[in-house]
């Protein structure tokens, strides 16, 4: 059983708390504030991918960067729409929640320090300028390489825990992802740096490159794909501009036997400021990002956030590693069903005009009907491109209405 810590000797009324996201969740230490803000006064706390359902308390206002996980049922939820690469300046500035950060890590290794595992994506940064750190020290937590541990003693307050790191399995993909990730293939040559999120869509995209070379890897979040990719010897990084023959991440989302790996295999997991940095990402001239959309319109504007009112997603990394993409890199890409719910997912105007990415970072759209390429191509011949790839029972209504 897990003891429970007293966080009222660390959070008082007021305080802003951030925690880990995903399966790098302290999730003792997060239930222990769930429980305990009412005694504790008003808090407001901010986490990325929340991977339970939690009843919010009366006292507690949660903030993030989007609605990812659990946090789309969250009652209350605040969005702050921010690129995934301003979030360590957001801490910086006092703008997110942070004095108080409760974080799962490995236990401390020779050098007395603690590694933020498969989670140091903006929590490395967030932990820069918090006034005190709380640590659920997991001894199934990996020890994982590429930004320095914490030292034992900045932690205020320790819990240790031996639970197994939830499990996020690739959903299996059906006949549609498989035709969206066999166009995407063809626009991914041997040799280049690809980015993509996570999800049975990116699931099949990977899968759709087995049969490249030399492919690096540059990106947010890695999943079992990516495992993958390198035990059959598709991922080698070989002609990387940076990080020559390393995959570098800011977190890891997948199975147990990923977890287990990440020791073994030649991945570094590096803070948000690196990971999606405009002056990093602009020094990869071969980084071809792959993003999902929620819509797209005739002009290849992307909506990635809010569908019927509701807040399913967020900017997150998407306009980070699009624009570097479409701008120094390769080739950037968005893929999405032609369909959703039966309604088209390529639209003439977006659901309540939500901007994710703009048209000038999209090089090519992509559905199960085919590729849109979009760069150098004049507004006037965009709507034919565009619709030409929607589900064809919407393609003439589109089509009239772009008239």
């Amino acid at each position: 059983m897990t003891p429970v810590l007293d966080l009222r000797r660390h959070v008082a009324a007021g305080d802003g708390v951030w925690w880990g996201q995903a399966a790098a969740e302290a999730a003792p230490l997060v239930d222990a504030l769930y429980e305990q803000v009412g005694d504790i006064g008003p808090v407001r706390g901010f986490c990325g991918i929340a991977p339970v359902r939690r009843p919010r308390p009366e006292h507690l206002t949660v903030v993030s960067y989007g609605a990812m996980g659990e946090l789309r049922r969250t009652a209350g939820l605040e969005v702050v729409p921010a690129h995934y690469s301003q979030l360590p300046r957001l801490f910086a500035q006092r703008l997110l929640p942070g004095d108080v950060g409760l974080v799962q890590v490995a236990p401390p290794g020779p050098d007395g320090t603690c590694s933020l595992g498969i989670g140091v994506d903006y929590a490395a940064d967030a932990a820069r300028w918090s006034r005190t750190l709380i640590a659920e020290i997991n001894h199934r937590m990996p020890r994982t390489s590429g930004t320095p541990g914490i030292p034992l003693d900045r932690f205020a307050a320790v819990v240790e825990t031996d639970r197994p790191l939830p499990v996020f399995p690739d959903r299996a993909p059906d006949d549609v992802d498989e035709a969206i990730a066999a166009h995407v293939a063809g626009l991914v040559a041997d040799g280049d740096t690809i980015q993509l999120g996570v999800g049975s869509l990116p699931a099949a995209v990977l899968d759709g490159l087995s049969g490249h070379r030399d492919l690096g890897v540059h990106s947010g979040m890695i999943t079992d794909g990516v495992l993958r990719l390198i035990d059959r010897g598709v991922v080698t990084g070989r002609h990387k501009e940076i990080d020559p023959g390393v995959v570098v991440t800011g977190a890891a989302l997948g199975s147990a036997s990923l977890y287990s790996r990440l020791g073994d295999v030649p991945i570094e997991f590096r803070p948000a400021g690196y990971t999606h940095g405009a002056a990093v990402l602009a020094r990869l001239t071969r980084l071809v990002s792959i993003n999902a959309a929620l819509q797209v319109d005739l002009t290849g504007q992307v909506n990635g956030e809010s569908v019927g009112g509701r807040y399913l997603g967020g900017v997150g990394g998407q306009a980070d590693f699009s624009g570097a993409a479409a701008r120094t890199g390769a080739r950037s890409v968005i893929a999405l069903r032609s369909t959703s719910g039966g309604a088209s997912t390529i639209v003439p105007l977006l659901d309540g005009g939500t901007v994710t990415t703009a048209r000038a970072d999209v090089d090519t759209v992509v559905t199960e009907h085919g590729v849109a390429h979009l760069r150098g191509c004049p507004l006037a011949d965009r709507p034919a491109r565009i619709a030409a790839i929607a589900a064809p029972q919407h393609r003439e209504t589109l089509l009239k209405g772009s008239r």
